[in-house]
């Protein structure tokens, strides 16, 4: 079981900046990161998933999906910060997503590797065929060569695990026969029949259905189900072959080629019991540092080269998420249909306008989907013991009484400031106002959201 922290694009990408075709075109890319890091998680089998146990590699890894093409700025020392605050999860991985066309992805997917040795970390490569093409199995292979047997790749059933973004139908064959390390092919695959039929010498199979859609880019009515976790997972027990499931906190973009949201507002919290329900063999987080679709879990980085997207995620905090993914990822990797709640915490989020409101200078207008989002405030509360969450919303306040364990509650939005806190035995034991106000007014649409937290 593992669990790894990939960052995937959902549709079609925008432009980035610093992404050109060029004369270098034809360099061998010696790495596979994205210029952010996304990375995601592999988990257990589903029926026969043992208990981890420290060092085992084959059993008990989760990941990360990450960016490489957003990274042209890392340093060294900004990959081990990365890859030391995954490991305070008990993430395993970083999926280094990567383009084709971006003349720094042999140097980036280097200081990954060597960042990932030095703190005892492990990556791998997940090619991003919106760049790379059924026809780049030499340049695939090159690459796969170079670092299948690096100490800091991670190893999956005995095969250096590789994955994509889209590439459905690329052979993965004759890279297996070139390589002489085992290679473990889990793409992703956008049909989940195919994932009983495909004859492209793959070892599993990867979802990108990470939010509620009823296919492709659609937008549905949350929340988030397992019917298409069921589906892959049904064709791949035919052919006995592992699901790699995809885990998301949330999805909002605002491109003017790709302006929509996904109605995910309680999955990060949803989906990690989902998890431990279904017990996939992997897991993959999406994403560590994919701003552009509002869903990253690691900090925002300055480092990154900015697509545009920094108008909505800058200031937009979303590292209290993963104080939220902790006990479910220790839960997942014991086996264990429930979390642990080891100390009282509160996790809260928010939009910054309820949705109505006219943004006066955006000309690209609201996002498609979100007249099916509530106006609400969500606080997940970790306790261990029962409580009461009191949450100031606006000029509203509200008294929850809430169980030991993890709990999701929701209020009505509310304009203005927003307090959260916790009291148990007629004491306040922890909480505060809240990191933004909640406003009627704005210039731009941003239907991003403001995480924060409190301990006690």
């Amino acid at each position: 079981m593992a669990v790894v922290n990939l960052q995937a694009e959902a549709g079609e990408k925008p432009p980035s900046k610093k992404r050109r075709r060029d004369e270098d075109l034809q360099q061998l890319l010696r790495s596979t990161g994205s210029a952010s890091q996304r990375s995601s998680c592999p988990l257990a089998t589903r029926d026969e998933r043992p208990v981890c146990s420290q060092g085992d590699e084959e059993i008990c890894h989760r990941a990360f999906h990450g960016q490489v093409g957003i990274v042209e700025n890392y340093s060294l020392d900004d990959w081990k910060h990365d890859m030391e605050l995954a490991k305070e999860i008990d993430i395993d991985a970083f999926a280094l997503n990567c383009a084709s066309i971006d003349k720094y992805t042999d140097s980036q997917l280097a200081l990954a590797y060597e960042a990932a040795e030095a703190v005892d970390f492990k990556v791998f490569i997940s090619f991003d065929f919106a760049y790379w093409s059924n026809g780049d199995t030499q340049r695939i292979t090159s690459i796969m060569k170079l670092y299948a047997d690096h100490p800091a790749q991670f190893q999956y059933d005995g095969g250096a695990l590789v994955s994509t973004f889209v590439g459905d139908n690329f052979d993965w064959k004759p890279v297996k026969s070139a390589v002489s390390h085992p290679i473990y092919a889990v793409p992703m695959l956008q049909d989940p029949n195919f994932a009983s039929t495909a004859n492209t010498g793959i070892s599993g199979a990867f979802s990108w259905y990470a939010w509620p859609t009823d296919g492709g880019n659609s937008i549905i009515r949350g929340p988030m189900t397992t019917i298409w976790d069921d589906k892959y997972i049904s064709n791949l027990e035919k052919v006995n072959k592992v699901y790699m499931a995809p885990v998301s906190p949330w999805f909002s973009t605002h491109f003017n080629t790709k302006n929509w949201v996904f109605i995910c507002e309680d999955q990060p919290h949803r989906r990690w019991k989902q998890m431990l329900d279904m017990q996939p063999e992997l897991i993959e987080i999406i994403s560590w540092n994919d701003y552009g679709e509002s869903h990253y879990i690691g900090p925002y980085s300055e480092a990154h080269s900015d697509d545009g997207s920094a108008q909505w995620t800058k200031d937009f905090p979303h590292d209290a998420w993963r104080i939220i993914a902790k006990p479910y990822i220790a839960a997942y990797k014991a086996g264990a249909k429930e979390a642990t709640v080891e100390s009282d915490q509160l996790v809260y989020w928010y939009r910054p306008t309820p949705k109505g409101v006219t943004c006066s200078k955006d000309p690209l207008g609201p996002p498609q989907g979100i007249n099916l989002l509530e106006d609400a405030v969500f606080v997940t509360t970790l306790l261990t013991e029962p409580a009461t969450l009191v949450v100031g919303s606006g000029p509203n306040e509200f008294w929850i009484d809430v169980d030991a364990g993890i709990v999701t509650s929701t209020v009505p939005m509310g304009v203005g400031s927003q307090d959260f806190y916790v009291r148990r035995n007629d004491q306040v034991i922890l909480g505060g106002p809240g990191g933004m106000d909640i406003k009627n007014q704005c210039d731009y649409y941003n239907f991003n959201v403001y995480v924060g937290s409190y301990s006690a």
